[in-house]
Order: C-alpha cells, then structure tokens, then sequence
C-alpha cells in the first residue's frame, strides 16, 4: 500500500528531527555541487606516537590470530573459543577505545580500525564479536553515559570478565529503526521504568553482561511515544534469553541472540543519555559501527587478493597460469583498486571522528555501503578464481562469501542506505527549491513583477552555479587532469539535481522515487569516495617523506588508485544518463505484473 501525503510528512518531521543541525559537511556540499576540500586535504596521518601505539597493537593482535585465532574452527563449531576471549582481553583488546581514566587505552578511531583491519582479514566472527562490544556497545556508555554511570559500568568491560551489547533491532524494527515496539513504562513513583518486548538478532545478546537496550518512552508531543537507551543487566528480574546462539549463514562464531523483556523493572539510574533521544544516540553509535565495517571490509579485501593472486599464479590451465588471462588479470585489477579506495574512504571518516566533526552521517552511509558492496564482488571473484576449488569447505573462499553477506544487510540495509544517502542529501538543495516554489506560487513570479522574477531565477541558479568549476587542490602534477574531472562532475551533479526535483514536480513524488534514489546515492557515492582517493594519493605521491615510505606496502600502489578512479567516473557518468534515459516504467509495469500473480 502506497504511503499517504500524511505518512510522507511525518516520516520527513522524524527525519528532519534525527539530522536536523546547521552544519554542512563534505558529502552534503556534493548535493550543492561544492567541494569542501579542507574537510579532506591533507589526507590524514596520524601523529607519530599514535601511529606506533596501533601499529603495535595491530601487530600483537595479528601474531595472536595466526597462531591462536582458528578460522575454520570457529565456522565449524559456530563459536569462538573462551580460549580466544580471553586471550584477545590479554592483549588488551577490549581496553582500546576505553578512556585512559577508567583503565582503558584510549585510543581514536584510526588507531582502533588497524586493530579492526585485521581481524576483519583474519575472521569476520571475531571481528563482528569485538565491534558489537567496542563500536556500538562501549561507545554507548562512553558517549552518552554520566560520569556516574561511566565509573559505575565501564570498569570490567576491558578484562574479557564482562561483555557488551547493542538492542536495537526486533521483529517490527530493523532498518525501521524507528519502530521499535518494546515498551518503557514509567512506575507511578517515577524511580524505575517497566520494560516488555522482545529484541533479536543481536550480536553478543545472549552472552552479553551489559547490553544498552532501546524501548519506547511516553512522550507529551508524540502520541506513539519516543525511543530512549536503558542499561540493563540479565540478572535483572523478568529478563529472558529466548536464544543465546541463533544458528545462520555466515560469521557462524558470533552469539546472535533473541532476548525477552517481561515487566523487566529498570532503575531511571539506568536510562543513557537524554530521555525520548534514544534513536539520536544508536544513530550516532550506528555511525561508529559502519566506519567499522569500512576497516573490517578492507582487511577482508585484501585476504582475498593475496589469496586470489598467489592462487592464480599457481594455478596452470591451457598451459599458461590463470595470472596470464586477461579476465582474471581484470578481477584482481577491481579487487586492487576498490580495497586501495575502502582504506581511503575509512580513513577519511575515522578522521571525521577524531576530529569531532559536527557533521558526517552521510560519510559513513556511503562508507558502509560502497565497502560492503564491492566487498562482496571482491569476495565472488575471489571464489571464480578458484573455480571449484574454492567451493569446498577445506578452503576459507566459500567461508568468505557467507560471512561477507550479512555486511549489506547489517547495520542498516544497503537498500534503505542508499534511500538514506539521496533524501538527506537533497534535503538541502530541496528546501531551498521549496522556498522558490512558494514565491512563485505567492504571486512573486509573473511578467508584471519582472524584477522580482528575475530575483528567482537568479536565486534558483545560486546556490550551485559558482565562478567555475570547484578546485580539487591536489599538489602531485601527475593528478591535475583526474582532480579537474573530479571537479567537473561534481559541479554537474549539483547543477542535475534541480531538474530532478522538477521531474518529479511534488515531494511526495520524488519520496517514493526510490529507483531515482538509488541512481542519485551511488553518484554521491564514487563523488565522496573518488575525493578520498585523490586525497591518498595525493599524500602518496606528494613531497616526499610527508607520509613515510609505503614501497613496503603492496595495497599503497598508485597505480591501483588511479584505475579505481576510472571506474569510478565511468559509473558516475552512466547514473547521470540513466537519471533521463532508463527503464523505469517498464521495470516497475514488470514487477506489478509478477507480484500480483502469487
């Protein structure tokens, strides 16, 4: 059933409340056809003393995966031995993002997402095991907590005695973030909140100490109420572990838990954060977890490419090595030049976080979803090098390919990301639109207010047309030509999006266009994610010593982010055809006709 007028309006009213703020970062300003370069140049680096406390904890955790971390193992059984727990707390894994005053090591974003690289190139169950408790547990309590509760609940968190988990999702709620249906009433003396729902699919649920749970609070000014975070504890009277380890598909290792709330009695001690902003707080926790997957993905993709080139040199057919054929020669090309763009991108939005950049739910977005998508190509071509070889479980190939599918799904589906990306991108440029149209429909557009007419048309051209074309400031020569066209199609896309508005001719229209939406996100995507690119290779290539030496680094060659690059523009320009020359009547003529005959 098609969504009223109504529905549109208050599904935009709760947008507009989650992302609401003056602030205009990187991938907004694409939607205007701007290039904030300073928001991305210079390339991130860390600081000397940072970038050796990571790289040393990358390479302890790195020697403990190899020789204690089995992969094959862990599939198998569908569970990570106490073993590993415990020794990944040995290492002083679980302390990485904790604050230093609460025994944690405090590290930021880039420093934790070396860490996070390898074991997402090791074993995606552990990885998934260690973010759940980091990135969107712990982060919870250190964002949104009281000192108070800080001091009360962070100690333990870091000695593998104690673990954490995120409930967000539940049978009426996934993607639908806002829907949660698990209840938080509050008692009549006001000390306590009662809560009653289910949650499920949630990574650490049933094994968990501590899990930051989100229910729905009375609210004056909403009748279905608001969401709000608890802290809850499973020895809390009317907690119940439905499932502790859902069997699936793929990150076997990982307690995936259904969980159930039955008049669970919560102390008001215990809500995290301001009461009624619980969907602001997993939306920004959320952001920390799909940076995540930016890293997680990387190390992956570079599994992958070891594996798919060290194979394909020894693998002989037609007398001549599968490295020799230009079909596979093709596939580690794409593998190279989308990892050297996944490290790019991460970097970027780990940079953003350190930061504290006021603005960057649309960098992360594009980060998860162009990750995990190519992820996933990577990951089948890797299988089709094999060939059938690689289908057989006393390989790790096909392993990858179950565990690298619930990334497109897992925090917030691809789908629903890239609906996300274009409807809160075109916000800006769209209300702008709105006010225009409001002047002309009050009567400030006709010939006998010329003036006044013309004032609009000249507002209309504003906020996109610019002396010419935004600088992309790279320093290497060798990058002028490929920052020029960068440049060049950003501009485009921002001049494209008023007649995409127009097409459409009403809001409600253009907030079903979800085919327009998806053509609209992966140009904002290959935008975003080209501009970090020439960021890195900017740094690559610029003077030298800037970045340090990376000869030593196979997944830092320029050649791999050049070509990434032409793929990348190439794309950019057919979604600009397909916005005006496509197929969308007869695809969705097609689709009604099938759907109505089962």
């Amino acid at each position: 059933m098609a969504l009223t007028a109504q529905q549109i309006a208050e599904q935009r009213k709760d947008v507009e409340e989650l992302i609401a703020g003056p602030d205009v970062g990187f991938a907004k300003a694409l939607f205007f056809g701007k290039f904030k370069a300073s928001l991305l140049y210079p390339y991130p680096v860390l600081p000397p003393d940072q970038r050796a406390a990571a790289d040393e904890m990358a390479a302890k955790v790195r020697a403990y995966a190899a020789s204690h971390i089995d992969h094959m193992r862990i599939d198998r059984e569908a569970r990570i031995p106490d073993t590993v727990v415990q020794g990944l707390a040995d290492l002083g894994l679980y302390k990485l993002t904790i604050p230093a005053e609460y025994g944690g090591l405090g590290f930021g974003q880039q420093q934790y997402l070396k860490t996070m690289e390898v074991l997402g190139g090791h074993d995606a169950s552990v990885a998934v095991f260690v973010n759940a408790h980091h990135s969107i547990g712990v982060r919870a309590l250190c964002l949104f907590g009281s000192k108070e509760q800080q001091a009360r609940w962070l100690p333990g968190l870091y000695d593998g005695s104690k673990l954490c988990a995120f409930a967000l999702t539940e049978p009426e709620a996934g993607s639908d973030a806002g829907n949660v249906q698990t209840t938080a009433t509050p008692t009549e003396d006001g000390s306590a909140y009662v809560l009653n729902g289910t949650k499920h699919y949630i990574t650490n649920g049933g094994i968990a100490h501590v899990l930051t749970v989100m229910a729905r609070t009375p609210d004056p000014s909403s009748p279905k109420g608001k969401v709000s975070a608890f802290l809850v504890t499973p020895d809390m009277p009317g907690f119940e572990v439905v499932e502790a380890r859902a069997e699936k598909c793929g990150i076997r290792g990982t307690a995936t838990g259904k969980i159930r709330f039955t008049n669970m009695r919560v102390p008001k001690e215990n809500v995290l954060g301001q009461l009624g902003r619980g969907l602001q707080a997993a939306l920004t926790v959320l952001n920390y977890g799909r940076v995540t997957f930016g890293a997680t993905c990387t190390g992956h993709a570079k599994a992958c490419i070891q594996a798919m080139t060290t194979h394909a040199k020894k693998r002989v057919q037609f007398q001549q090595s599968l490295a020799e054929f230009q079909l596979v020669q093709k596939k580690v090309a794409f593998a190279a030049a989308h990892c050297f763009a996944m490290e790019a991108a991460t970097a970027e939005c780990a940079a953003f976080i350190d930061r504290g950049a006021p603005d960057y739910m649309l960098e992360t977005a594009i980060l998860k979803v162009f990750a995990t998508e190519h992820l996933w190509t990577i990951v089948n071509d890797t299988l089709q090098v094999y060939g059938g070889k690689g289908y057989f479980c006393d390989q790790p190939v096909e392993r990858w390919m179950r565990d690298a599918r619930i990334n497109t799904i897992g925090e917030g589906a691809n789908d629903v990301l890239k609906a996300f990306i274009a409807v809160v991108g075109c916000r800006g440029p769209g209300v702008y639109l709105k006010g225009l149209q409001d002047d002309m429909l009050g009567g400030r557009w006709s010939l006998r207010k010329l003036g006044q007419s013309l004032g609009v048309v000249g507002q209309l051209a504003a906020p996109w047309l610019t002396t010419g074309t935004p600088e992309v400031p790279v320093t290497a020569p060798e990058l002028k030509d490929d920052a020029y066209t960068l440049a060049r199609l950003v501009r485009e896309f921002g001049l494209k999006l008023p007649h995409v508005f127009m097409a459409a001719k009403t809001e409600e229209n253009f907030a079903v266009s979800e085919l327009v939406h998806e053509r609209i996100a992966d140009i904002a995507i290959d935008l975003y994610v080209s501009a970090c690119v020439l960021a890195r290779l900017d740094s690559l290539l610029g003077p030298a010593g800037e970045n340090g030496p990376v000869a030593a680094d196979p997944h830092a060659d320029p050649v791999a982010g050049k070509y990434f690059l032409k793929l990348a523009f190439r794309r950019i320009r057919e979604r600009f055809a397909a916005l005006d020359d496509n197929d969308d009547a007869s695809l969705l003529e097609s689709a009604r006709a099938t759907i109505v005959k089962f």
